[in-house]
């Protein structure tokens, strides 16, 4: 019997896995490690041209580095390695993080539902594969999965266990890249107050650190390069699934910057109000969807942020039962689906009308929806699924 069902999960896995590798053959983009082509010039130009890291363009480009110098620091491993190899240490790095991120995820609910542990890993990692915010980040050789990865370290393992070191990751992370910062918000409203300090620490020291390497490069960031929209694109491009996108699409030579403030204000309250009474799994969730809608540039793969919330909706319709399963599950598919389909591509030469409007920001209405309706329930099985989470961590 239980060799039966092996092999049923075996077929299942190899089935899915043969289905994800001929869509992800015909509808993913190639993007080249474009991204990680940025990090190893700018790095490469900075330690061995000696020149000024925000002063470097990609060759036949108009794109330069946009992180803060400490993110520099961070890659300045990759000054020492071939392209290649550089290559092969992000896909690498990614995918660790990602196998990290589905143990914590996927086995406290594999457990509970009596799936084997294996199985639904692999099941949610070729699914993983599909999503083109995650399949983007392999083909840029973007860093945000790896962001995720330590936001979600300090949440589910570092908080939930109340370990003294909790706080790290969400001040590196925000130290590499400014929009997890909205994490110390969180973890403020939620007043874990020792958590809060040690990652607002944690990032002033890194962002210290890297003025006093090279003071030059922190004065350019922080006083023009942060500020130049320029260098990042067109806010109205649809690929920035974000608020300010959005806006900026209704209007793209003059983005109303009131109408904005307006809507960041909105999320923000509606964010304030549910994390309260959040678990940490969900307060992950819900803080990573309010990064995507408020961060003034969201491109599409930085909506790997999404993944915690959209994992939570499918977990909740597994618990649900009658009709209300049956709307949440369906909900998670739909929002899955449409998140895999490169939909809002369909207007990128052109987003008027209404249609123009509703399909362009297909993937903001749907972080909406799970800001406002992802479903919560009771904090008090943090401490059980830390420990689950704690257990893995050492394991792994």
């Amino acid at each position: 019997m239980i060799e039966r069902a092996a092999r049923r999960e075996a077929v299942i896995v190899a089935g899915l896995a043969v289905a994800v590798g001929a869509f992800v053959a015909v509808f993913a983009v190639r993007h080249g490690f474009f991204d990680l082509k940025v990090y190893y010039g700018a790095v490469n130009y900075w330690i061995h041209d000696h020149g000024m890291l925000y002063d470097f363009l990609k060759p036949n480009s108009k794109y330069g580095f946009t992180y803060p110098p400490f993110a520099a620091i961070a890659m300045v491993p990759m000054a020492v390695v071939p392209w290649v190899l550089a290559i092969l240490i992000s896909i690498g790095l990614t995918l660790g993080a990602t196998y990290a991120l589905l143990r914590w995820l996927v086995l406290p609910v594999a457990r509970r539902e009596g799936w084997t542990p294996w199985f639904a890993i692999a099941v949610a990692f070729l699914l993983m594969l599909a999503f083109e915010p995650y399949r983007e980040t392999l083909s840029f050789g973007q860093v945000n999965l790896l962001l995720l990865f330590l936001v979600a370290l300090d949440v589910l393992v570092g908080v939930a266990g109340g370990r003294r070191w909790a706080g790290v990751g969400i001040g590196l992370a925000t130290a590499i890249k400014l929009t997890p910062g909205v994490f110390i918000v969180y973890l403020l409203v939620t007043r874990r107050w020792r958590a809060a300090l040690v990652a607002s620490g944690t990032a002033a020291v890194a962002t210290l650190a890297a003025a006093a390497v090279d003071p030059g490069a922190s004065r350019e960031f922080w006083t023009s390069a942060l500020w130049d929209t320029d260098r990042v694109g067109s806010l109205a491009f649809v690929s920035n699934q974000s608020l300010q996108g959005l806006v900026a699409r209704l209007d793209p030579e003059h983005p109303s910057s009131l109408a904005w403030a307006v809507l960041v204000i909105g999320v923000l309250g509606v964010w304030a109000w549910r994390v309260r009474s959040a678990s940490l799994a969900e307060g992950l969730a819900l803080t990573g969807v309010l990064g995507c809608l408020i961060s003034p540039v969201t491109w599409v793969h930085h909506l790997v942020w999404l993944l915690p919330a959209l994992f939570l909706l499918f977990d909740a319709g597994v618990r649900a039962s009658g009709q209300r399963r049956r709307v949440l599950l369906g909900c998670a598919v739909v929002f899955y689906a449409v998140l895999c389909s490169r939909l809002v591509w369909a207007w990128e030469h052109g987003f008027g009308g209404v249609g123009g409007f509703l399909g362009s920001n297909a993937y903001v209405w749907i972080s909406l929806a799970l800001l406002i309706f992802l479903p919560l329930r009771s904090s008090v099985e943090d401490a059980a699924v830390a420990e689950l989470r704690q257990r893995d961590a050492v394991a792994a």
